[in-house]
């Protein structure tokens, strides 16, 4: 174990023995129930535009957060002052507010039952130089190649590199107590070039729990003066219906207005437009969406959710069918179900691909929409209407043929999932959704 590796144990270990002073004062106290968590981080952020350093950010977060029960009564409060004193006094606030809050029948803890009995080492954490020296390198490395690269670029938004290590715990009243170290590191550069009077913005980014998995500083400039350079001299193009392949690098968002969806806090309020569609068919038969949360290394990946709840290898969509609602524990008494381990988000998806590469789907649709870019949030959850501007490739013949920009996909996410006709295999891992690009049958577009 390298020195980092072992003080960063060491540190999660005093954390620990500090949330476990806050349960026994708690107890103490006479709460019926009593749980604590923090996650803290520390490292560095560094900004650099045309050759020159913008920023250099050294940072250091996290805060002990205590919720507290009597009965269905619950406080809350928080402090990141770790000492006895301050941890008593903050539980003696949560306490406090508790005894003047109003009781909810569906407040608590997760059921004991469910808790994590077994913490996995998932391979989260690979501590890496948090020097501003090197972190400037690296984010000057990448800038400076990439405006070396062709006469068209002209400008920069700039290079970015940051590097944090840290830990997550959580404990509570039913005796659970554990954590686990984490780490991200990530290099970006965004560009900007000139044709003519017109200009375009790109970007290209990386990340990883491993420095050494990161691509070079080169390789992001390549990727972001590709993607620049592409997208000089967009057209504008006439309103049609016409199919459309969400690249992989976007296409994660659609899954993500799934996973809205599908989440108990939207359900409970009726706000999704997939309620009581458990056990129907929401996606084409061909498809199936697995949940991978102890995938070691992942950036999605953990041990437990934010409630200890033990997370699981799952099917969330198996050949089609919706297998399971994300629950956390108050959803769960909520809507009558069990939670699922999914307070705090998802845990690696991996989505199911039925087509190659992005070229090959681009030859089978003919003629369409490839879309690389989405702008706003023109999406309903409750009815699934979906409408959003884009920028992309105009398709022909199954080869690209210019850039386009200014328009507006629209359709209703209830019939776009019920229609994708392929995913490829180009999946993009920088998501916790991992998938390929996304060809629907049909959308709207409005242009011109």
């Amino acid at each position: 174990m390298t020195p980092d590796m072992q003080q960063l144990r060491q540190e999660m270990q005093d954390v620990e023995q500090a949330v476990a002073d806050a349960l026994a004062y708690a107890k103490k106290l006479g709460s019926s129930a009593v749980e604590c968590a923090i996650s803290r981080s520390r490292g560095i952020n560094v900004g650099t535009r045309l050759g020159e350093v913008e920023t250099v950010e050294f940072n250091q977060d996290g805060a002990l957060g205590i919720t507290l029960y009597r009965g269905q009564q619950k406080g809350s409060s928080s402090t990141t002052d770790l000492t006895a004193a301050a941890i008593r006094a903050a539980v003696e606030k949560a306490n406090d507010i508790a005894r003047y809050t109003s009781p909810d029948e569906y407040a608590g803890l997760a059921p004991a039952a469910a808790m994590a009995q077994t913490i996995a080492d998932l391979d989260l954490c690979h501590p890496a130089d948090q020097s501003a020296e090197f972190a400037l390198a690296q984010a000057l490395a990448c800038e400076r190649h990439a405006l070396a690269l062709d006469p068209r670029i002209v400008n920069s938004d700039g290079a970015g590199y940051s590097s944090h290590v840290g830990y997550r715990v959580y404990g509570n009243s039913h005796g659970f107590l554990a954590g686990y170290l984490q780490s991200r590191h990530s290099l970006s550069c965004s560009l900007i070039a000139k044709s003519g009077d017109a200009m375009q913005r790109d970007y290209s980014y990386t990340v990883a729990r491993k420095r050494e998995l990161l691509l070079s500083p080169e390789q992001v400039a390549e990727e972001a003066a590709d993607a620049t350079l592409a997208r000089l001299d967009s057209r504008k193009i006439a309103t049609a219906q016409v199919p459309v392949i969400f690249r992989a690098d976007v296409a994660n968002s659609l899954f993500g207005h799934l996973v809205g969806a599908i989440s108990g806090g939207n359900l409970y309020r009726k706000s999704s437009f997939l309620i009581d569609q458990l056990g129907q068919q929401v996606l084409p038969a061909w498809l199936t969406i697995r949940e991978l949360p102890h995938l070691r290394g992942a950036l999605a990946s953990s041990p437990f959710d934010h409630e200890g709840v033990a997370t699981v290898e799952r099917d969330i969509i198996a050949d089609g069918v919706l297998q399971t609602y994300l629950m956390t524990s108050y959803s769960a008494r909520k809507l009558g179900l069990a939670p699922t381990g999914h307070a705090g988000g998802i845990h690696t998806w991996q989505v199911g691909h039925n087509a190659d590469s992005l070229a090959s789907m681009c030859r089978d649709m003919g003629t369409g929409l490839l879309v690389t870019e989405l702008m706003g949030q023109g999406v309903n959850l409750l009815t699934g209407d979906y409408s959003r501007g884009a920028a992309g490739f105009w398709v022909e013949h199954g080869e690209i043929q210019y850039p386009v920009e200014e328009i507006t996909i629209a359709g209703n996410l209830k019939d776009m999932f019920a229609n994708l006709v392929a995913i490829g295999n180009d999946v993009d891992m920088r998501h916790g959704v991992r998938t390929g690009s996304v060809w629907i049958d049909s959308m709207r577009l409005a242009g011109v």
